[in-house]
């Protein structure tokens, strides 16, 4: 039978050699961020985002102004998994970019980091000219959570897209509360989303039920 204490030692040894080569390998990712070639800075920038990668903030925020969108929304998307507020201003200054799929991903980051700070930039959001802009910043303003975003999100039941109508039933679900009740009750007047929002208003007085 092997020694317990040399299985500890062993144990620390292994840690610590997986440790280095990670360091290693995201040091050798980060380099390829400034690579010629597209689909290496665009697939760099989304494995270092399945690593959460701390070490790769700083270069992750340089590519949100890659001169190809493909590198930098997907560059954005990756800073909301890393976790570090610190990504937070410069994804916030993303949603006025004038590349769709930039306002998206940033969108997307920003739900994933869950700072407050930006739940008055993605209500702005919620008026993009473009569908699924419109949706990531629904979906954001949910993980973040605060009630600052409800009655903007009341407004997008009446969204000229379908798409968005269902993404604003799904997040007063979440949201809840006496406005969104009834403004979803008003709702079933619709419909496009009529199903949805009788699915919608059992949900949440099943909710209210199981509280009382």
């Amino acid at each position: 039978m092997q020694h317990p204490a040399k299985t500890t030692e062993e144990d620390d040894l292994s840690k610590e050699d997986y440790e280095k080569k990670r360091r290693d390998s995201i040091q050798k990712l980060i380099r390829y961020l400034e690579s010629d070639n597209l689909l290496f800075r665009w697939k760099t920038a989304e494995i270092l985002g399945d690593m959460h990668a701390k070490e790769a903030l700083e270069p992750l925020i340089k590519a949100l102004s890659d001169e190809y969108v493909d590198v930098s929304w997907i560059a954005a998307k990756s800073l909301g998994m890393l976790g570090d507020r610190r990504a937070t201003l410069p994804l916030i200054q993303c949603l006025d970019s004038e590349e769709q799929w930039l306002r998206k991903g940033a969108a997307t980051g920003l739900g994933m980091l869950k700072d407050k700070t930006a739940v008055e930039p993605l209500i702005r959001l919620l008026n993009d000219d473009i569908t699924k802009v419109r949706i990531a910043a629904i979906k954001a303003l949910v993980l973040i959570g605060d009630e600052r975003a409800a009655g903007s999100i009341i407004r997008r039941l009446k969204d000229s897209e379908k798409q968005v109508k269902n993404e604003a039933v799904d997040a007063l679900v979440i949201f809840g509360g006496e406005e969104a009740f009834k403004a979803l009750k008003e709702s079933l007047a619709d419909p496009d989303i009529r199903e949805k929002v009788d699915w919608a208003i059992k949900r949440i007085e099943s909710k209210d039920e199981l509280i009382s």
